[in-house]
């Protein structure tokens, strides 16, 4: 087979914060499934980097009292620390605020500029008159122009799902400053990304990504694409588009451009390494992405237009991933399962998570939940109690009965042939990134070595005279079992694997597709190679990680607050009691006990779920509930919860919704519905 050259990226992690345990899902997939491929003798290269631009980055290194460069610094500093630990091993980690960053964005904005794909017009924006800049959606807040619902971003509402525009928002403030923003006019610059409709209906149905996401994607298609603004005024921390004073090229145009800008910086390290081979029109060589299914439309549609509208080669695959949830429900600051990796990392050993999450990853775009008691029966279960177990019941008897050195004759070459044949299937999973059906192989085949070891009972041949040479060959053979499952297990637990390896007094391990055996080899003393998890040590995580969070930035807030008494309560600040009503006002509200039956996502609703809700009558209930930020579908189904019930029926354009369920919170991923205690029952009036 001849050596495949690859090159592999990770989204890039915007530098405005600590990775977190959803980040980790992301890169710890990644990182096996290159490890695999340098384990199979490719030569494949992972390259990633810190996403340095934005107004986030620079408001959020104003609140430090440091300077942008100096808070994306450390922020990189910090990054390669917790990933280096997490044993996530790039060739090369970068920064988009780098030279060769600089670069490559001036020179495919200019080709793209001459080929014609660049446009410009004047715009409308909100501006801040105090802040002297203008407001993204994102900055500006005030009350939903439908639902009256306030603390509302400027695009949507979390509450009723509405859309709209920031000029439609009630009484609109600036999130930065406080400021009612005016509007103001501005020339600014566009991708025509239209001009690229035919490639893109085509590229998307050509393998590179899955018939899921093609799916998805082509409801932008369909729908026609629009052009794509590119620039944003000053203040601006970024890249000045070149020609044009004050303005900047907008962060997601110089993020995934990122990705050649880490290759192209490692390349300049490596002789054996070309930035051409791998970028030009006509590459043999392969890229591949590993991205969260929320930036589809960036990865799958904007960027191979614009590699399509230059020089460069596009994709050979884009894989997305889901989101991870924790103990079934979203991350959450208050229970402590927001965890960030350096929290994690002072508890756990990392190789716990990598394996956890090998073992629930596939190749679809599934959520992933991280469940605490699970990680620890898993790990536990399968690591020490089945891999591990096979190592350390024959070890003893290897040293101390005959010097360290194995036997020099195999007595099971039918169950290590079954081995070998099933490392070539476990290596089409690794490929095909299905690593929790790779990790079921795995340990199936363990279950067969320690069935193997309790039939032949080594601990009983031991105490038989005369048979000396059967116990050598039984424990033997139970070291070249352990053996390949430790190869077969090492892009999940390198620092496992090098241990073992060291136990074994071999080379560094690689896959081949008829492993040699070790006969008449001679090995080291065995040491403990991972320890069981405590659950004591996770629930210490929890507890320190409730401590960290406590500690860490609060969101911006508004410049010149007034300071709160002690009295006073945020929530009600932000949005006072409502007038009095009588009790025969509120008995004409009907609140039920509801159990949800189903939960799922809508396709082209970015903020709903549509929720099957059974209150005990005859037919279930169809509600559309703005709760898609805060919950995946998965973690909503069979749960209890309250609804108006005799809210009339209003038709949405996804459909019917006969009800409201009832939630508290600012909003987005802080946002909890309304659970009641154990013993209530659908259709229970909640009095």
């Amino acid at each position: 087979m001849s050596q495949r050259k690859i090159l592999v990226t990770s989204a890039l992690p915007y530098a405005n914060g600590p990775l977190h345990m959803g980040h980790l899902v992301e890169y710890i997939q990644t990182d096996i499934w290159v490890r695999f491929q340098k384990l199979f003798g490719n030569q494949c290269t992972y390259v990633c980097a810190d996403d340095a631009h934005g107004t986030a980055i620079s408001l959020h290194a104003e609140k430090q009292g440091i300077t942008p460069e100096e808070s994306v610094a450390l922020i990189n500093k910090e990054r390669i620390r917790d990933f280096g630990d997490f044993l996530v091993e790039f060739d090369n980690y970068h920064s988009t605020h780098s030279e060769e960053n600089r670069k490559l964005s001036e020179a495919i904005y200019l080709k793209l500029k001459e080929n014609g794909h660049i446009a410009s017009r004047n715009i409308t924006q909100a501006f801040d008159p105090e802040k002297q800049m203008f407001l993204a959606d994102r900055y500006i807040k005030g009350e939903c122009p439908k639902c009256g619902a306030d603390d509302q971003y400027g695009d949507n509402c979390e509450q009723c799902g509405a859309t709209y525009s920031p000029t439609d928002l009630k009484n609109p403030r600036s999130a930065i400053s406080g400021a009612v923003p005016i509007e103001k006019e501005s020339e600014h610059f566009f991708f025509k990304l239209s001009d690229f409709d035919g490639f893109l209906k085509e590229w998307t149905r050509s393998g590179t990504i899955s018939d899921e996401i093609a799916n998805k994607l082509a409801e932008w298609l369909d729908s026609g694409l629009q052009d794509w603004d590119i620039s944003r005024d000053a203040p601006y921390f970024g890249f000045e588009i070149p020609g044009e004073p004050g303005k900047f090229f907008y962060v997601w145009l110089d993020a995934p451009i990122g990705y050649m800008a880490s290759f192209e910086n490692l390349c300049q390290r490596r002789d054996d390494l070309n930035f051409d081979d791998y970028w030009k029109k006509d590459s043999d060589c392969e890229v591949h992405h590993f991205i969260g299914k929320d930036i589809v439309n960036f990865h799958c549609l904007f960027w191979p237009a614009m590699l399509n509208g230059t020089d460069y080669r596009t994709p050979t695959s884009v894989n997305v991933h889901g989101y991870l949830t924790v103990n079934g429900e979203k991350m959450s600051k208050s229970r402590g399962t927001f965890i960030t990796a350096r929290t994690y990392l002072e508890h756990l050993d990392p190789e716990y998570l990598r394996y956890y999450y090998a073992a629930k990853l596939s190749s679809r775009i599934d959520d992933l939940d991280l469940n605490t008691e699970d990680l620890v029966q898993r790990v536990n279960s399968d690591l020490v109690g089945k891999v591990v177990n096979i190592a350390s019941r024959n070890a003893g008897f290897i040293k101390k009965r005959y010097g360290g050195k194995l036997s020099a004759s195999n007595m099971i070459p039918d169950l290590t042939a079954d081995f070998q044949a099933t490392g070539k299937h476990i290596a089409e999973l690794y490929e095909g990134r299905e690593f929790g059906k790779a990790m079921r192989e795995i340990m199936a085949l363990a279950d067969k070595a320690n069935a193997w070891i309790d039939e032949v009972k080594p601990w009983v041949v031991a105490k038989e005279e005369g048979k000396d040479q059967e116990l050598h060959d039984i424990c033997s053979a139970g070291i070249n079992l352990f053996r390949l499952l430790m190869i077969y297990l090492k892009p999940v637990l390198p620092a496992m694997a090098t241990k073992a390896e060291a136990f074994m007094n071999v080379e560094p391990m690689i896959w081949t597709d008829s492993q040699t055996l070790l006969l008449d080899h001679e090995v080291n003393k065995f040491k403990p190679l991972m320890t069981r998890v405590e659950s004591d040590k996770v629930e210490a995580m929890i507890e320190a990680s409730k401590e960290v969070l406590a500690k860490l930035s609060e969101p911006i807030q508004p410049e010149q607050k007034p300071a709160k008494t002690a009295a006073s309560n945020e929530w009600l600040e932000k949005e006072p009691v409502a007038e009095q009503i009588n009790f025969d006002d509120f008995a004409k509200v009907d609140l039920r006990i509801a159990k949800i039956v189903n939960a799922e996502h809508i396709e082209g609703a970015g903020k709903l779920l549509r929720l099957t809700l059974d209150i005990g009558e005859a037919e279930p209930r169809n509600i559309f509930a703005g709760i898609k930020s805060a919950y995946s579908p998965e973690a909503l189904t069979g749960k209890y919860t309250v609804m108006v019930a005799n809210l009339a029926p209003r038709k949405m354009k996804f459909g019917v919704s006969e009800g409201m369920v009832l939630a508290a919170g600012p909003g987005g991923k802080d946002l909890w519905i309304l659970e009641p205690h154990e013993g209530a029952q659908p259709g229970m009036r909640v009095m």
